[in-house]
């Protein structure tokens, strides 16, 4: 497993990313600015490197932090976060018990999307929103890598893919590349409401390195996606 495995080369391929990083990083502070934080539940939080910046630079704390690769797990525990061990589809906290729930890039690789969005349903407070942050597959990223993973590397695709691509690893990794109208349907099915998008990664893949991104309202032009919903 790459993110058990191959944990420091998914931080070192953020780091020489680093605009790509701070893009996507104020893509997921856009709705905590938006509509405050309480007590938060990051799912899947990898090395804690999203969490960090935004506890670092935006002083928004994250309290809790669920991962289930140890490689990464302990990368997060490095940079002074708890983390509990454990999957998305089998969260171990009580009924109603957050304000919000951060699923960031998860959603590529879970076993079972909808049962993640049933645990997120049921630990979150009514009221309480989730966030959902994923490489939308129709957009430009989402198509490159998918190509990727269909060719098994990034040979013929190197003129037109960023300087420094995606470890082919992790792309191998993904179960889905899902499209906005997908997750739309999939968070309504469980039962949240008043969903909203924002985006960012506007420009060609080649270049969205060139510079941070404020994020915008909407889905139709980022490449990365995030979509805020509430429970009832």
């Amino acid at each position: 497993m790459a993110f058990e495995h191959e944990a420091r080369k998914y931080d070192d391929w953020f780091l020489k990313n680093k605009n790509v990083l701070y893009s996507e990083v104020l893509l997921i502070k856009y709705f905590l600015d938006k509509y405050g934080v309480g007590r938060a539940l990051s799912v899947g939080c990898g090395s804690a490197l999203f969490e960090s910046i935004l506890r670092d630079d935006f002083n928004i704390r994250i309290e809790y932090c669920l991962e289930p690769a140890e490689g990464m797990a302990r990368i997060a525990e490095e940079r002074g976060f708890r983390v509990d061990r454990g999957v998305a589809e089998n969260l171990p906290y009580p009924n109603e018990f957050f304000d919000t729930v951060i699923q960031n890039g998860i959603i590529h690789y879970v076993n079972d999307p909808r049962k993640t969005l049933e645990e997120a349903f049921r630990v979150l407070k009514h009221g309480g929103q989730i966030i959902i942050a994923w490489v939308a597959g129709e957009s430009s990223y989402g198509i490159l890598y998918q190509l990727a993973g269909v060719l098994g590397d990034w040979g013929a695709l190197r003129r037109i893919a960023p300087k420094y691509p995606y470890p082919l690893e992790f792309i191998k990794e993904a179960k889905r590349w899902p499209t906005v109208e997908e997750v739309k349907e999939l968070v309504e099915s469980v039962g949240f409401g008043n969903i909203e998008f924002a985006q960012t990664l506007t420009m060609h893949p080649k270049y969205s390195n060139d510079l941070i991104e404020e994020p915008t309202e909407g889905y139709t032009k980022g490449d990365y996606v995030a979509l805020r919903a509430v429970k009832p």
